[in-house]
């Protein structure tokens, strides 16, 4: 069913998205895996004896300019894109050097726009059924312990519910995966709540099988804690860590 289909992976050197690329692949899908860090991309398909089934490319979503030449080059244009490119200081060192920060705007917000909008005002492109984008609960409200992180994902999830709307009437469907704690090398040093760290493959289960909702909360635990925080009042937010 899904043979002649192809995935585009923005930041496919994540562990989240390198268990995408398998459950894709084993949807019977296509896979372009686009990372800056493609030595570690090709490892990783030698390993899974992928082959033809995943082509990686070189994908720098900073570097903007480059990134129209690289959506045009691309064989065949995909049916799903996936941006699951990200970047995080810890609140601290975001407040005392400006560089973390940039980066982290540059990387979770600025970098996406910049090549989603390339591949959603492509209407030449009829392949095109679905955006996926990564968010994460750090986005629902202003936290003092992760508001600088959190402001860059806030922005990315506003961006993604616009393009919805957008694209509403190409009937291509937008998703915003919006995120708790993972267990990945991004976390890693990171005092986190054991109970509530997910596994990579059991998110990545959640971009693979997306649906028509716009937000998708993996884990009924997040699920929770998200709708709480929808509708906390601002003073106990200010208490919250």
């Amino acid at each position: 069913m899904n043979q002649n289909k192809t995935v585009l992976i923005l930041g496919a050197n994540s562990d989240v998205a390198k268990q995408a690329i398998k459950q894709y692949i084993e949807k019977g899908f296509s896979v372009t895996a686009a990372s800056r860090n493609t030595k570690s991309l090709d490892e990783f398909v030698q390993e899974n004896n992928f082959g033809s089934k995943v082509k990686v490319l070189s994908f720098d979503s900073v570097d903007f300019d480059s990134h129209k030449k690289f959506y045009d080059k691309l064989p065949i244009k995909p049916h799903i894109v996936v941006y699951a490119a990200g970047f995080l200081v810890d609140n601290e060192k975001a407040l005392n050097d400006f560089k973390g920060t940039q980066q982290m705007m540059l990387v979770n917000y600025i970098g996406a726009v910049s090549i989603l909008n390339i591949i959603a005002t492509d209407k030449n492109n009829k392949n095109l059924e679905r955006i996926i984008g990564l968010s994460s609960l750090s986005g629902v409200r202003g936290r003092k312990s992760n508001f600088v992180y959190g402001s860059t994902k806030a922005a990315f999830t506003t961006y993604l519910a616009g393009l919805r709307q957008e694209l509403a009437s190409r009937n291509i469907k937008v998703n915003a995966l919006v995120i708790g704690y993972i267990r990945t090398k991004i976390n890693e040093g990171l005092e986190l709540n054991e109970s509530l760290i997910m596994e990579p493959d059991y998110v990545a289960k959640h971009i693979v099988n997306a649906g028509n909702s716009f937000t998708i909360v993996p884990n009924f635990k997040w699920k929770l804690i998200y709708l709480i925080l929808k509708v906390l009042p601002e003073g106990l937010v200010a208490k919250l860590p």
